[in-house]
């Protein structure tokens, strides 16, 4: 039997708060990684002062993971997981993520990039 991976109509999001620090998700259908680049670029713009903004790719035969200076594993991986765990192709994950004060660990930043990817698909 053949799977056939599964796309975006549009652009998904959420927004929740983990022990003070806001994590803001969004997933979206790109055609590869030159538009996932100009996308995250777009929302360093919109949210200047985030701490991270980690992403996680499927598109066009590539597939790529971005931690941006959270600790490796803990944030791109995670969410570049659930989007194969859902059998999307084409998709860029975003997670915007606005640092409350507390550090969450390593446990906690791996369940809190999931869910910002499990809740946008919700």
């Amino acid at each position: 039997i053949l799977c056939m991976p599964y796309t975006l109509l549009q652009a998904t999001h959420s927004d929740f708060i983990i022990k003070k620090s806001r994590f803001i998700g969004l997933i979206t259908p790109v055609a590869g990684r030159e538009q996932a680049l100009k996308i995250v670029q777009e929302l360093w713009l919109l949210h200047p002062s985030a701490t991270h903004i980690c992403w996680a790719l499927l598109a066009g035969g590539h597939s790529a993971a971005v931690d941006d200076g959270e600790p490796g594993g803990t944030a791109g991986r995670p969410m570049l997981e659930v989007l194969r765990h859902h059998d999307l192709e084409g998709v860029l994950a975003v997670a915007v993520r606005y640092y409350g004060g507390i550090p969450l660990g390593a446990g906690g930043l791996v369940r809190a990039y999931t869910d910002t990817v499990v809740q946008a698909l919700a």
